[in-house]
């Protein structure tokens, strides 16, 4: 007999694998199944599909917490306006001032008397300001009010150009040995805000003495030689108030609170105010480019031109001040 080759035989071998036994299928594991073939837009539109309802599943979460912390931060609100209300309560009010002196100013316009201005003066809360109020309204300090102008008419308030720190005004003073300081006047100043706190301070009918410029620039480097060597020294950009300009709000004037230190308010003649801020004035030109270069580069000359905005056509002079017995 002719045997058969052996690679014929596992060839056949080949042809006839060996059983394989079934493993158990159970509910829990279900077989798969390749029942059809999708095409390469169907599976993008599938996939999409699965991602929406993917974050749709877990936005539902954030939605939940976004509402839970906007019941706490409402209730945390809550608690803080009743907060602020209770300190309101217990803080000192700033607006129940006593009156201790009355001064008068009386006043003109182009030579024309419009009549007299009488303020009350808050003696006890503000006694630096109302001290140099009293003593350049009397004159006790060498120098006064009369003969001064008016320097600036605003919508809401007008403001006087006091006395000069240089020239007679200044010798004047020193003859009679009484200086005005203007840190003394901002320390008050500064001890008004922390115990008023917010809220316009500067009212209707309110007098108030300048004693800062917070618009003002901080001070420029320059080198200077000194006995040979160069040195940095600091230039002033622009003057500081000297203490003795005061203004008269006709109307609530926030604006002034970062400046002027109340001293005290009209009681009568608020109709004389209100004739002093219908006086034309200089326009404001502070929309030129040819101005807004000028005060970006500092020149001077953009500085004297401000000056000049505001400032009355007519010469509102006050002819007379001193105190009311």
């Amino acid at each position: 007999m002719l045997q058969t080759p052996k690679s014929l035989q596992s060839n056949t071998n080949f042809l006839n694998p060996p059983h394989i036994q079934e493993l158990p299928t159970s509910s829990s594991f279900p077989t798969t199944k390749q029942c059809c073939k999708f095409s390469r837009r169907e599976l993008t539109i599938r996939s999409n599909s699965l991602l929406l309802l993917l974050f749709g599943s877990q936005s539902l979460n954030p939605f939940q917490m976004s509402n839970a912390q906007a019941e706490e931060q409402s209730w945390a609100d809550t608690k803080t306006k009743e907060e602020q209300v209770e300190n309101l309560n217990t803080a000192p009010s700033c607006a129940s001032k006593s009156l201790t002196k009355r001064a008068f100013l009386g006043i003109s316009i182009h030579g024309q008397p419009v009549g007299r201005i009488i303020v009350g003066l808050y003696g006890n809360d503000a006694p630096v300001g109302v001290a140099t109020f009293s003593d350049l309204v009397s004159g006790a300090a060498g120098i006064s009010y009369r003969r001064k102008v008016f320097v600036k008419i605003m919508p809401s308030y007008v403001q006087h150009g006091g006395v000069r720190s240089y020239g007679v005004d200044a010798e004047m003073a020193k003859r009679t040995g009484i200086t005005t300081t203007v840190e003394n006047l901002v320390e008050e100043w500064e001890k008004m805000e922390e115990r008023c706190g917010a809220g316009t301070k500067n009212l209707a009918g309110s007098v108030s003495i300048v004693v800062r410029d917070p618009s003002k620039p901080p001070p420029k480097p320059k080198l200077v030689a000194r006995k040979g060597k160069l040195e940095i020294d600091q230039e002033e950009v622009g003057t500081a108030p000297n203490g003795t300009e005061f203004v008269i709000a006709s109307k609530d004037s926030p604006e002034l609170d970062v400046s002027a230190l109340v001293v005290g308010k009209v009681l009568e003649g608020m109709e004389v105010v209100e004739r002093i801020g219908q006086v034309q004035t200089v326009k404001e030109n502070t929309s030129s480019p040819y101005f807004r270069v000028a005060k970006l580069i500092g020149d001077k000359r953009a500085v004297v031109a401000e000056r000049g905005f505001n400032r009355p056509y007519s010469k509102v002079v006050v002819t007379n001040c001193g105190l009311v017995e």
